[in-house]
């Protein structure tokens, strides 16, 4: 089994994992921190973090036998913070969530994560010296009930930072995560030790000030929550403070001082696709629905529709100065079939002529 562990190690790396680590079931710590967040209504709308019971706390439950938990990160990073820094100085840029300027990273890490997981496979068979060695395995990135953060700090990966994501110290926070539940005992990594120290500064950098707490984050107010969760009206209150961020925001992680030691990615797949990293509001208000289908193939960015998509950028209208072109562009749209986007629209226009 030790052999077996330190081989699954190198093919992840060969597959273009930066880290693998492995773990234990025990997630009754993070159990009682996800229960306490349910219980105060953190989770908003999104009601599949309760629905499937303790499944997400309880791998085994989720696939029956497992009683280890393979994780895997992979960085994604595509350009500097300073490039980062100045979409969001610039009130009529299009700012989008670093994450989803390249291909959605759900399909490719899965392919990724099954390879790994065949290898295995016909590695158990041989050593088991039988033909067929059906080793129950299963793989996850953000498909399914998982607690992959909690997976992850617990595999030696990274610990969950004040503002929830998981950090690593050689690596920073540019990374997702994906999972294969296994039925191997496999010895375990040594979890992560945190390393956040005095350090609030993502408490503070929030525009919205959904870190409420140290670790505890209210997704009702979180820019990423609302601009890519939230299905309905964005509260009036809070619409101000998302500036010119269209889908998610990166703010915590931007002035997290650990990812000074993040590094670029080399997964081709992950850059910039359609200019999203330098887009003008303007310009990606006026794609038609066929265009936005278009220019986001492949994308994360689709799964918010295109009545999402011209919501949140007519918010971000609204943020932007004073401009005859936008009360234009703006007007343009209060014939809109949807009744969602005309109200935003006409806040935003409301707010262009105070």
């Amino acid at each position: 089994m030790a052999s077996l562990a330190l081989q699954i190690k190198q093919w992840g790396q060969e597959l273009g994992f930066q880290q693998v680590g492995i773990t234990d079931t025990d997630l009754s710590a993070a159990e009682g921190h996800l229960d306490n967040w349910l219980a105060n209504n953190f989770h908003g709308e999104m009601d599949y973090m309760q629905r499937h019971g303790l499944k997400r706390s309880r791998p085994a439950l989720l696939h029956e036998g497992t009683v280890r938990v393979i994780s895997v990160r992979m960085d994604y990073q595509s350009e500097s913070t300073a490039a980062m820094n100045q979409s969001l100085a610039d009130p009529t840029s299009a700012y989008i969530s670093r994450y989803a300027l390249g291909r959605d990273y759900h399909k490719m890490m899965r392919n990724r994560l099954q390879k790994l997981a065949d290898k295995i496979q016909v590695e158990v068979s041989l050593f088991s010296q039988k033909p067929v060695f059906n080793s129950g395995m299963r793989a996850f990135v953000d498909s399914a009930p998982v607690l992959e953060k909690a997976l992850a700090e617990k595999a030696g990966l990274g610990w969950i930072g004040k503002h929830s994501n998981v950090i690593n110290r050689k690596a920073g926070s540019w990374f997702f995560l994906g999972e294969i539940f296994i039925d191997l005992p496999l010895p375990i990594d040594n979890p992560a030790s945190a390393h956040c120290g005095v350090c609030t500064a993502c408490l503070d950098i929030c525009p919205t000030q959904a870190i409420v707490a140290p670790y505890q984050v209210d997704a009702r107010r979180c820019v990423s929550y609302l601009t890519i969760e939230l299905h309905g009206s964005i509260p009036e209150e809070l619409r101000p403070l998302i500036g010119n961020r269209i889908y998610g925001c990166d703010d915590c992680q931007i002035i997290c001082p650990w990812n000074r030691f993040a590094k670029i990615t080399a997964e081709a797949e992950f850059n910039p696709r359609q200019q999203l990293n330098t887009q003008q509001l303007l310009d990606v208000f006026a794609w038609s629905e066929e265009t936005f289908l278009t220019k986001t193939e492949g994308s994360a960015i689709r799964r918010i529709g295109h009545n999402r998509w011209l919501r949140n950028i007519a918010v971000a209208l609204g943020n932007a100065p004073a401009s005859p072109r936008i009360i234009e562009a703006l007007t343009l749209v209060l014939t809109h079939d949807s009744e969602m986007v005309r109200e935003h629209v006409q806040w935003a226009l409301d707010q262009q002529a105070s």
